[in-house]
């Protein structure tokens, strides 16, 4: 599967058709993070991934061909950077601490409403490549074939991931009715 990513580059090239690094990061940085977030469920671990993400395209002057390909491939690089967090948390008996929606957050954090704090508390308990799919399918509102691509799946996985991912949120969204 074509990645979309350069060989490494010399550091007057590190550019992508004319944006630079910098501009990469300034362009794409808070869709990143939210990414991140809502997978972690931690704005601190979502920004310290999206760092390291940018940190290691410079250290290793790899980028994306094209400008179609950066956000998909910086995408991919999130997902793989927060399962690598994810792996290092659970290895080392530690978990990263799940969202909690009633904690006051920063004055740029939109105030959510009940509805939508259920609807994470009920996304954190599902298994992480359901939460993936649905994260990146409905939040990011990527097609089934981004996805795909930025879990590195099938369609077809991706689509009985979020049937499974939806049906589990249904059932705990409607008992936390009853």
């Amino acid at each position: 599967m074509d990645d979309g990513v350069t060989e490494p580059v010399a550091p007057v090239a590190l550019a992508v058709a004319g944006a630079s690094l910098p501009e990469l990061y300034r362009r794409h940085r808070l869709a990143l993070v939210r990414l991140g977030m809502l997978l972690l469920g931690d704005k601190a671990a979502a920004e310290d991934v999206v760092q390291d993400v940018f940190t290691r395209m410079w250290h290793t002057r790899t980028l994306p061909r094209t400008p179609e390909t950066a956000l998909p491939y910086l995408r991919r690089a999130v997902v793989n950077q927060v399962r690598s967090l994810q792996r290092r948390h659970v290895l080392g008996r530690r978990k990263v601490p799940p969202i909690d929606p009633s904690a006051p957050g920063p004055p740029d954090v939109v105030e959510l409403s009940e509805e939508h704090r259920g609807v994470l508390a009920a996304l954190e308990t599902l298994p992480r490549r359901q939460r993936e799919v649905l994260v990146l399918r409905y939040y990011c509102d990527l097609s089934v074939a981004a996805v795909a691509d930025a879990l590195d799946i099938h369609e077809g996985t991706v689509k009985s991931q979020a049937a499974r991912g939806i049906a589990t949120l249904r059932t705990l969204l409607t008992e936390e009715d009853v």
